[in-house]
C-alpha cells in the first residue's frame, strides 16, 4: 500500500515553496526576508524523514534539502534562481525540482507545450531503463563481485536512473509551457575535470553553487579559494544527503572525495595557465578515459562506499526491485486499458 508520504511531502513542499514566493514578493531581500523564509527552511529540512524508502528519501532530500535550501537562501539574497514575479506554477515547480528555467520566446514556449515528449526522449528512456533492468539482474550476484566492481555499477544505475528521470521532469515542464535547461550533458565525454563538473555533470547544482559559494569566494580570496570553497561545501552537502538517506552518521569520506576534486581541478586550472594552454594539452580521445578513470576510480574509493557499504546496497537493490515491479505491473494496466494487451 503506498505511503502517506508520496502525497504529504509534495504537498508541504509546495505550500512552503508558495509561502516563500509570498515572502520574497512582500519583504524586501535581506536578513528580513531570511528570517520570513525561516519556516519554510525548517520545513524543506524535514520533510525527507517522512520518507520511508532509501531511494525516495535520498532523491527527496536531494531536491529540497540540498538545492531547494540553496534556492531559498539566494532568494533571500534576492539572487538565484527563483524570481518572486514567476507565475506560481513555474515557481514552485522550479524551487522545488532540480530544474533551471530556460530563457525563451513566447512562440518557443507555445512550441514546448505542444511537444512534450518526442521520439529521442522516448528513445533515451527506454534505454535507461533497459539498462537499469540489466543492472537490477546483475546486483543478484554482487557477493561474488568486487567491491569496486559493484561499487562501479551502482554508479551506472544512480546515473542512468537521474539522467531517466529529469529529462521527464523536463518534459513535464515543457507540457506545462517552461523550457528547462538539461541537467546532464554526455558527462562520459569530458574533456577534463573542469568540463566534467563545470558543464557536464549536475548542472543544477553548479548553477546553485556559482552564485552562492564560488563568486562570493573569489571576490574575496580569489579563484582557487572560490573552487575549493565550492568543491567543500559540496562535499559537506553530500554528507548531509547521506545522512538522510542512511540515517548514520556522516563518515567524512564524501567530503573528502570533493575535496580531492576541488584540489585536482585547482591543480589542473593551475598547470593550464602556466602552460598557456587555452585548449585541452592531449586529445580528446585520451583525455576522456583519464577524466571517467579518475572520477570512477576515486568515486568506489571515496564516494559510494557511505552510501552503498554495511548492508546499505541490500536495501537499495530490494527497493529498485519493488519500484521496477511496481512500474512494470503499472504500465501493463495502462496497456489493458489501453486495449494493447489482454
Amino acid at each position: 500500500m503506498p505511503h502517506h508520504s508520496i502525497v504529504t511531502v509534495p504537498l508541504a513542499a509546495t505550500f512552503a515553496m508558495l509561502y516563500a514566493r509570498l515572502v520574497a514578493s512582500l519583504v524586501r531581500p535581506g536578513l528580513s526576508r531570511l528570517l520570513c523564509l525561516a519556516p519554510a527552511l525548517v520545513l524543506l529540512l524535514l520533510l525527507p524523514f517522512a520518507i520511508p524508502l532509501y531511494t525516495t528519501r535520498g532523491t527527496a532530500a536531494f531536491f529540497l534539502t540540498w538545492l531547494g535550501e540553496f534556492k531559498l537562501l539566494l532568494l533571500a539574497s534576492g539572487h538565484g534562481p527563483l524570481d518572486p514575479h514567476l507565475h506560481p506554477v513555474p515557481f514552485v515547480f522550479t524551487a522545488t525540482l532540480p530544474v533551471k528555467l530556460l530563457e525563451q520566446s513566447p512562440d518557443a514556449a507555445e512550441k514546448n507545450k505542444n511537444v512534450a515528449l518526442h521520439l529521442p526522449l522516448l528513445l533515451s528512456s527506454s534505454i535507461k531503463v533497459a539498462i537499469m533492468v540489466t543492472l537490477l539482474k546483475l546486483f543478484n550476484g554482487k557477493d561474488q563481485m568486487h567491491p569496486y566492481v559493484a561499487f562501479t555499477l551502482y554508479g551506472v544505475y544512480i546515473y542512468c536512473f537521474l539522467d531517466f528521470l529529469l529529462p521527464c521532469l523536463a518534459a513535464l515542464g515543457r507540457a506545462l509551457g517552461m523550457g528547462l535547461e538539461p541537467q546532464f550533458d554526455k558527462p562520459y565525454l569530458s574533456a577534463s575535470l573542469q568540463d566534467f563538473w563545470g558543464r557536464r555533470w549536475n548542472l543544477m547544482a553548479s548553477a546553485v553553487l556559482r552564485p552562492a559559494v564560488y563568486v562570493p569566494v573569489r571576490a574575496r580570496l580569489g579563484a582557487a579559494a572560490g573552487v575549493l570553497a565550492t568543491f567543500l561545501v559540496s562535499g559537506l552537502m553530500h554528507e548531509v544527503i547521506a545522512c538522510y538517506i542512511t540515517l548514520r552518521a556522516p563518515t567524512g569520506r564524501l567530503a573528502a572525495f570533493f575535496a580531492l576534486h576541488g584540489a585536482a581541478v585547482c591543480a589542473e586550472r593551475w598547470w593550464c595557465a602556466r602552460r598557456r594552454w587555452t585548449r585541452p594539452p592531449v586529445p580528446r580521445v585520451v583525455a576522456t578515459p583519464m577524466v571517467v578513470v579518475f572520477v570512477v576510480g576515486t568515486a568506489v574509493w571515496l564516494f559510494f562506499p557511505p552510501l552503498f557499504g554495511g548492508g546499505m546496497d541490500d536495501l537499495f537493490i530490494a527497493e529498485s526491485d519493488a519500484l521496477l515491479a511496481s512500474l512494470v505491473d503499472a504500465g501493463g494496466r495502462l496497456l489493458r486499458l489501453a486495449g494493447l494487451a489482454r
